[in-house]
């Protein structure tokens, strides 16, 4: 047998190679594929046009055209129609997304989308998009409704479905009940319960009664969620939140609540719905609740951590112990931080020193912890314990960099930081960046990266439906999420609840809480008032973010309507005439008159930022009342020294929002 050339000998060599080169330049292609930077609302256009039609890989080219919609205008729904065409394919959260997407543009058009509605409930039958499909298809069809209901209960699909069931009188009490369940501050849905609650079209369960009474609750009314119950008893969980809600009201309303909250200590102590009553008893002042009232409680209770600190802070005694056993929960916060600022405000510095050190800052949420940290700054200077002090402020700036206390701990270290409260011209609040929602969902993350907020928000809802966020890490994703869906008052409600659950966090872990707590909204509005009236517009989002949340519609119980909470009649002293509520709603009039009273009442105070803030929220005929000495040479000591709590608190609140909107630009962790 002859011997192999060397020629024929290289073949297969030379085949192997090739095979095994093109497999390694296939991989390394994969690989850079994977390393390019993923597509955001923060691409440029030029960009994701350039990914829609040249990129390899047929995923991207769907994310680009998706993030491309926002800039399709609504007036052209034919190019939505095309970033749409053929987007549909393969499973995961984008095709059903896109399916959904393109039957509403085909719907905008005048077109029937019927087959697309169909495509999509076939083909995804759980996805939270086919809920739209069951909206759509069931104009026509109740059946299709009611499985809209059961399958997506939370979806604002369902709500808006249950909101127009009917026509007959027992539709409209079912979707009454849905709402209650599942969304009771639906638009519209507060007026279907009391409607139904008053007049309904077959006779209620006493469950269904609790159903009713409790959605009336959450949106505030007591008073109503009282007569909706009658003389029957809800669940436990439905007593708390009616309970809650009637302390909130009139004198007649809070001792309703006393009795049911009372009366829901006296059943089962283990029940975790008994000692939550019990902690909002012992947080009643006197003489609403008294300590005899408390002492009364079953003994379980009445031993818990919320009565005793209550009785320890109206009648004296040693705190220590309460403080060494219960270190993690907020009754004993409360305790040391009432007792040492009785303390600091009788200027015993040994004494506050002793309570703010009883607690490790590690146990406490970091808002929490760096008024602790700020105060065991003052009473170690006052003591002479200046190295000691100095550590003390340095750890207020790194826990929470943009807060009150961090602004305070500037100028205690010498900083002198300066706190803008005019300008001599315009200046736009600049627009804030995109920022992952860094969920660990990856379906979720995809959605939030595409711009697509409000499926996000159908898809984390779907997926919990019942499931009411408890942890600082949900309350801090679902207020985002609700952030990113325009809902500012939930969303910063949660947020503000997560800032005081989560002890121990650092900075850098709570870094995203401390971006989404300071949102910028109605840029253009204040804007535009604050340069016409000499401010920096810094100033009117520091208020607004206390009063109303960005929340244009909001009004208080005291009557105070819109983005700056102004009263009617305060509003049309500044206006020079009558003011309407719709008028006080619209943002750009409320910020232009907001601004007005700002800029009185700072030249009123000759530009005391403590002073103007304090008045705006308790009047400057009461303010006039509070001035002393420490204004001057501790200020910090003068707000604790405001005797309206409400407005202590919304010193710190505003000079602190304002402090964090100016320094978040410069600062991070």
């Amino acid at each position: 047998m002859p011997n192999p050339s060397p020629t024929s000998r290289r073949g297969p060599l030379t085949l192997a190679l090739t095979v095994a080169g093109s497999a390694a330049l296939l991989l390394l292609g994969r690989l850079l594929l994977l390393q390019r930077p993923l597509p955001t609302p923060d691409s440029s256009a030029l960009s994701l046009e350039r990914i829609r039609r040249w990129d390899p890989d047929p995923e991207r080219r769907r994310e680009a055209s998706l993030l491309l919609l926002p800039a399709a205008s609504t007036d052209d729904p034919s190019r939505q129609s095309q970033l749409l065409q053929g987007q549909g394919w393969g499973p995961g959260p984008l095709s059903p997304v896109a399916l959904k997407r393109a039957a509403l543009a085909r719907e905008a058009q005048g077109l029937s989308a019927t087959s697309e509605w169909k495509e999509l409930l076939q083909r995804f039958p759980q996805a939270p998009p086919s809920a739209d499909a069951l909206y759509s298809l069931g104009r026509e069809n109740l059946s299709q409704r009611m499985e809209l209901l059961r399958r997506f209960p939370a979806h604002p699909a369902a709500l808006a479905a249950a909101l127009e069931l009917g026509p007959q009188p027992v539709q409209r009490q079912q979707g009454a009940l849905h709402l209650a369940r599942w969304g009771p501050r639906w638009p519209g849905a507060g007026v279907r319960l009391r409607q139904i609650c008053a007049r309904p079209a077959v006779p209620l369960s006493t469950a269904q009664r609790g159903t009713l009474a409790v959605g009336l609750a959450r949106l505030g009314d007591g008073s109503r969620a009282l007569s909706c119950l009658g003389s029957g008893r809800a669940e436990p969980s439905q007593e708390l939140e009616i309970g809650r809600a009637l302390l909130r009201g009139g004198p007649a309303e809070t001792k309703a609540g006393v009795a049911r909250l009372l009366a829901l200590s006296q059943g089962d102590s283990q029940r975790p719905e008994a000692l939550e009553a019990v902690r909002v008893l012992a947080q009643t002042p006197a003489p609403t609740v008294t300590p005899a009232q408390l002492r009364q409680l079953p003994e379980p209770l009445r031993l818990s951590a919320p009565v005793q600190a209550r009785l320890v802070r109206d009648g004296g005694g040693d705190w220590r112990p309460l403080l060494q056993r219960w270190p993690g929960d907020p009754a004993s916060w409360d305790l040391q931080w009432d007792l040492a600022r009785s303390a600091l405000l009788k200027g015993k510095a040994g004494e506050a020193l002793a309570l703010l050190q009883a607690l490790p800052p590690d146990s406490l949420p970091p808002v929490l912890a760096v008024r602790q940290l700020f105060w065991l700054g003052m009473a170690q200077q006052q003591l002479g314990q200046q190295p000691a002090a100095r550590r003390s402020w340095q750890a207020v700036l790194q826990r929470w960099p943009w807060s009150y206390y961090a602004w305070r701990s500037r100028v205690q270290l010498g900083e002198r930081p300066e706190l803008r409260l005019t300008a001599s011209g315009p200046i736009a609040l600049p627009a804030e960046p995109w920022r992952p929602l860094e969920s660990g969902q990856p379906p979720l993350d995809q959605l939030w990266r595409l711009g697509l907020n409000l499926e996000a928000w159908e898809h984390w809802r779907q997926e919990r439906p019942s499931a009411t966020p408890s942890s600082p890490q949900e309350l801090t994703l679902e207020g985002r999420l609700r952030q990113g869906v325009g809902d500012d008052w939930t969303g910063l409600g949660q947020l503000d609840e997560a800032s005081l659950r989560w002890a121990g966090g650092n900075c850098p872990t709570t870094l995203p809480l401390q971006r989404a707590l300071l949102p910028v909204r109605h840029g253009e509005a204040f804007s535009v008032a604050a340069a016409r009236h000499g401010l920096d517009p810094t100033l009117l989002l520091a208020v607004a973010r206390q009063e109303s949340r960005f929340t244009p519609g909001v009004g208080s119980v005291a009557g105070a309507i819109g983005l700056l909470q102004l009263m009617p009649e305060t509003a049309a002293e500044l206006a020079g005439g009558a003011v309407s509520g719709d008028q006080l709603r619209e943002p750009a009039f409320n910020a232009e008159l907001g601004a007005r009273y700002l800029s009185q009442l700072l030249s009123l105070w000759k530009g005391d930022p403590f002073l103007a803030i304090a008045s705006y929220n308790a009047g400057p005929g009461a303010v006039a009342g509070w001035r002393d000495a420490r204004l001057e040479s501790d200020p910090e000591l003068w707000v604790e020294a405001i005797p309206y709590p409400e407005t202590r608190l919304y010193v710190k609140k505003v000079l602190g929002n304002l402090w964090g909107y100016q320094d978040k630009p410069r600062q991070a962790c």
